[in-house]
């Protein structure tokens, strides 16, 4: 099963790094004139885009208390309910959109990025089950670094970073979140993919499950040197207190916003320094 997995995964990214460029070749000549939206690769859409389609995606809104569903912003728009202002959609008659729960290119590469975090975790659980790589050594590369991975979270992140054995019922957490932001920040890279992390309310939603962990396992000490600092002057805790308070909420924060400038920044950077080969060919002509 992990060989049929292996030469789907080959497969599929020959077919999604290859079939762009050779699409590319095919319409240079029509497109060498347009200009290259960089914001456009980066925001998020309600379409996802595949080797030669492109994908719409639902939109489920909620309005004046009714519910509205339709198969695509196109579907949308023709309903006469809505129209399109500046790539978003705006009721005709005034009234403001509730809760916008459409799906997007963004959430769709949540998804993806945590369903290939099942499958691998399944798969290699599997092996594990069967004694290989706990009775035996590791067989296979896939199984090496699977669990060079796992290591690595386990020692150098979690027991490094959490006092005692109390590591071990967070290793399961941190190893999923390790797993899944790679490989959000993975799926950028590829020519029809979207940065996922470049999403502040990616990086937020995970900042604000982070948060309420470990709040939620804060330990007698954690929560003592929060409101009341042993051995501390009470006007040192006046001053004290409100910063340690402040600090909670800060430190995920910057973290998320930490995360989300990295990808945002890397993907333009990415786009445009990839469309300085259609600039300079443009300029100097195509070197065949």
């Amino acid at each position: 099963m992990l060989q049929a997995f292996r030469r789907i995964a080959v497969t599929l990214l020959i077919v999604l790094f290859v079939t762009p460029l050779l699409h590319a070749q095919e319409t240079g000549d029509a497109n060498s004139k347009s200009s290259i939206d960089v914001m456009g690769q980066v925001l998020d859409h309600n379409s996802i885009t595949v080797p030669g389609y492109e994908i719409p995606l639902p939109c489920i809104l909620l309005m004046n208390g009714e519910w509205y569903f339709y198969k695509s912003t196109k579907s949308a728009v023709g309903s006469g309910e809505f129209k399109m202002v500046d790539e978003g959609l705006v009721p005709v008659d005034g009234s403001e959109i509730t809760l916008d729960l459409s799906i997007t290119s963004h959430l769709v590469f949540v998804w993806g990025a945590i369903l290939v975090t099942f499958l691998l975790t399944f798969l290699m659980s599997r092996k594990y089950k069967k004694g290989v790589g706990r009775e035996t050594e590791p067989h296979g590369w896939f199984q090496n670094v699977f669990e060079i991975t796992f290591v690595f979270v386990r020692d150098e992140i979690a027991k490094d970073n959490i006092p005692g054995d109390k590591y071990q019922k967070f290793v399961p957490f941190l190893f999923t979140t390790f797993l899944a932001i790679s490989f959000m920040n993975l799926f950028g890279l590829l020519p029809w993919g979207a940065t996922a992390t470049a999403d502040i309310t990616v990086t937020g939603t995970l900042a604000f499950i982070s948060f309420f962990l470990t709040q939620w396992n804060g330990s007698k000490d954690h929560w003592e040197h929060v409101f009341w600092f042993p051995n501390v002057s009470p006007l040192m805790r006046l001053i004290l207190t409100p910063i340690e308070i402040v600090g909670l909420f800060t430190k995920p924060f910057a973290l998320a916003v930490r995360l989300f400038a990295n990808m945002l920044s890397g993907k333009v950077m990415i786009i445009c320094i990839l469309g300085l080969i259609f600039i300079f060919s443009d300029i100097f002509g195509s070197a065949s």
